[in-house]
């Protein structure tokens, strides 16, 4: 077993005692030493395995919202013990270490075979799925790098089963200002707040629901905007397509409250002149540009 790999076994086990036991940093530290002496003698050097332990415990809190972007039907709680500990250790490698060192996809794969030795039957798709969507978040960094091969035949776009989801460009009027209700996910984008629409559901009444559990605000929904539709990795389903109906619709200006969904940091209302100037999705940017020129009286 490359030192390496052995260290990141070292360190999940580590993690997991502290995860499971409640440890403080003081204990987990000592478990890690614990553990190098037992499963890894003739590791020699430790400080890989001490780096992965000491980043994921310095980093947890921006780890575990990352966690709950990406796989948001999961809580984190309700992921297994020993899955949680392993996409803690794959995103601390894939987000906070040097690329040169560890590159993304080794990152990913390394994950994946800590997974397949240690999870559960569907570990190791459940972590390619999660750790697979946040690489596709970053822009996929190194994509055309060498990489293993290991290729299944692709599904076809239209073939991929769709997840239908409702959001809205929420606006407010005070006095002669028109305001828009914007949230900030932790990849640094401001967007827009969309939740699932179940199956039979009415898209208006469903996008309502979230809105109001995401915001905190009470909409009337004014018209329909469009569509966006892209391709995503679900934990559990693999390959997907997210469809979202967006809407225009109007709040009264009051507070937001953001609700406790994953991975979101931030929710706040903007005048309208200020908007096109935050960092958007690509895909969210003509939304809103067609919001805002309706609300201007400007031409659809």
């Amino acid at each position: 077993m490359a030192n390496r790999h052995l260290a990141r076994s070292v360190a999940l086990q580590t993690l997991f005692e502290w995860d499971f036991n409640g440890y403080d940093r003081k204990a987990a530290i000592s478990a890690l030493e614990r553990n190098v002496s037992e499963f890894a003698p003739g590791v020699g050097d430790s400080s890989f395995a001490t780096k992965l332990v000491e980043g994921v415990l310095e980093k947890q809190t921006d780890i575990d919202l990352i966690i709950g972007k990406a796989a948001p039907e999961w809580p984190l709680l309700k992921i297994a013990t020993i899955d949680r500990n392993i996409l803690r250790i794959g995103l601390f490698e894939l987000l906070f270490t040097d690329r040169t060192e560890v590159p993304p996809k080794v990152a990913i794969n390394e994950s994946i075979e800590l997974a397949k030795t240690f999870g559960g039957e569907s570990s190791s798709k459940f972590v390619n799925g999660v750790l697979g969507t946040v690489y596709k978040e970053l822009g996929e960094p190194d994509k055309d790098a060498p990489k293993r091969a290991l290729k299944k035949e692709a599904i076809p776009y239209d073939k991929l089963p769709v997840i239908k989801l409702g959001g809205a460009v929420v606006f407010a009027r005070d006095r002669q200002d028109i305001y828009m209700a914007l949230v900030h996910d932790i990849f640094g984008h401001w967007t827009l707040s969309k939740g699932k629409i179940e199956e039979s559901e009415d898209e208006e009444k469903a996008t309502i629901r979230e809105i109001k559990e995401e915001l905190g605000l009470d909409i009337s929904i004014r018209e329909r905007l469009g569509v966006n539709e892209y391709p995503a990795t679900d934990p559990e389903k693999g390959k997907i397509r997210k469809r979202v109906t967006y809407f225009l619709a109007e709040s009264p200006f009051s507070n937001i409250k953001l609700g406790t969904s994953g991975g979101l940091d931030d929710g706040r209302w903007f005048k309208l002149q200020d908007i096109l100037d935050l960092n958007f999705y690509s895909d969210i940017l003509p939304i809103v540009t067609k919001a805002i020129n309706i609300l201007l009286g400007n031409k659809k």
